[in-house]
């Protein structure tokens, strides 16, 4: 099978233009662009990265994509000091835009801050995505506060924490200060977040640290303002100007609750920069090496314990609860049916942008029992084949991933005779990257079922069989029906 398969709510700050394919099946974190808009109007603007609302998933729960309806808020009037920090800092505040080679048709829209007197610039990954992905098609460009723009060329990115380092044919003014250690913050803190939000113009918005994201893999800080669509890869600093974050997403179920990259991760990339020499011809190569490296760490973390066991009648099955994960619980004990149907989801809270349609570096898993003590056990039997569905598994027209390649067969833990079927999708980009999917039924009992979904997503071919292996194993009996 090995050989086989080789041939596998947060939103984007960022406008865009382009129109979007379809959303990789299973997670948090990053935007799909808006349609493009005809010639005499003006562009679009794609919301922010949303963080989904802590509500129960209607079925195994999906990664935010890009693209999330957002609705965007008004930034509120700037204080004195905000005009005056504004006024020293505009000359360094840039628009980062990708565009098509063919036409010079603009596609997304970010911000982007030139660091110290240097003519490097930072900015998010997901601003300059496609030109990274698909420098073939999409080039980048500038454009200052006074109209001005150039063209800039990629150096570096860092696909976990959302960064990227691009270098432009001018020189910042000194205002913008990356320091060399850590920036300390303290809990209300007045903060200042800059970009171009929806396209519209420079500005700046005021709000306050109010801690670090709890449930990421990587430590994002909570930045309690209005941030909009468009200034992602702005910078968020203190009154000083010493940055302390880079805009990356919104909350979109919230008021004002947004998010930044802290200022560390910036560090290491500028030093990264000054030790490269030549930025790569490539970048694919590179992003690979940095989704391998997440996925060994995060399947490193989901199994460095057992699995965590809940009963759901008769039954045992595996999840897991952590600072990333997180489960949710429902039933149909309330409608009208034939049936009962309690379900049980677990999903990552955070996942891995790479490009407007596509994430990764995401777990989920879901549990359905259902019964009927009333059903004939053959139409309780097509009841549960009609759960068990193989063909959820997102678009077999996704280029970016091979077909799913399928193995069925009927299997027995120490407990509980399964039917399981296991499914393989390869990255075409990315060598060495697999989606996982496991779907288990219990063939124990005629009018009860367990059904039970694992999703895995990023990961090698070995880690993925470790997860689905140890999901399976776990899944048993604990008493009779």
């Amino acid at each position: 099978m090995r050989r086989a398969a080789s041939f596998f709510l947060l939103s984007c700050l960022s406008t865009s233009l382009a129109a979007t394919g379809d959303r990789p099946a299973a997670p948090l974190k990053q935007t799909a662009a808006q349609p493009a808009t005809k010639p005499d109007t003006p562009p679009a603007s794609a919301p922010p990265l949303v963080t989904p609302p802590a509500t129960p998933p209607a079925a195994t729960p999906q990664a935010p994509g890009p693209g999330e309806t957002d609705t965007t808020t008004t930034l509120p009037q700037p204080s004195s000091a905000a005009q005056e920090l504004y006024s020293s800092a505009q000359g360094d505040l840039l628009q980062i835009r990708m565009l098509l080679r063919n036409g010079r048709t603009q596609s997304t829209v970010g911000s982007g801050f030139l660091v110290g007197d240097s003519n490097l610039v930072l900015t998010n990954y997901h601003v300059v995505s496609q030109m990274a992905l698909d420098p073939a098609v999409y080039t980048g460009e500038y454009v200052d506060t006074d109209g001005n723009r150039g063209p800039i060329e990629l150096l570096a990115v860092d696909v976990l924490h959302d960064l990227a380092v691009v270098r432009v044919n001018r020189q910042g003014s000194g205002f913008f200060i990356v320091p060399e250690k850590p920036v300390k913050l303290t809990q209300g803190q007045p903060l200042y977040s800059l970009g171009n939000p929806l396209d519209l113009g420079f500005a700046i918005s005021e709000g306050a640290y109010n801690g670090v994201v709890s449930r990421s893999f990587y430590d994002q800080l909570i930045f309690s303002g209005p941030i909009n669509s468009g200034m992602s890869g702005g910078p968020s600093v203190t009154a000083g100007g010493t940055v302390a974050g880079i805009n990356v997403s919104k909350r979109r179920d919230g008021e004002a609750v947004s998010f930044l990259v802290p200022v560390k991760y910036a560090q290491d990339l500028l030093k990264t920069v000054a030790l490269q020499g030549a930025p790569p011809k490539d970048f694919n190569p590179l992003i690979a090496a940095q989704l391998l490296a997440h996925q060994r760490a995060m399947v490193a973390r989901l199994l460095d314990t057992p699995l965590a066991i809940k009963n759901m009648g008769p039954y045992r099955v595996p999840v897991r609860e952590s600072g990333q994960v997180r489960c949710w619980g429902r039933s149909n004990v309330k409608a009208e049916t034939s049936y009962s149907a309690d379900t049980l989801s677990c999903a990552m809270e955070s996942a891995l942008y790479v490009s407007d349609t596509q994430q990764t570096g995401h777990v989920s898993m879901t549990h359905q029992y259902l019964r009927s003590p009333s059903l004939h056990p053959l139409r309780f039997a097509a009841l549960a084949s009609s759960q068990f569905r193989i063909d959820r598994l997102g678009s077999t027209r996704d280029t970016r991933l091979t077909g799913p390649l399928c193995s069925e067969r009927f299997v027995h833990t120490n407990t509980l005779p399964l039917r399981a079927v296991t499914c393989v999708r390869a990255y075409r980009k990315f060598p060495g990257l697999y989606n996982f999917t496991l779907l288990t039924a219990s063939t124990d009992n005629p009018q009860a079922s367990l059904q039970s979904r694992l999703d895995v997503t990023g990961v090698s071919y070995d880690n993925g069989m470790r997860v689905t292996r140890a999901f399976l194993n776990a899944l048993g009996r604990s008493g009779k029906l």
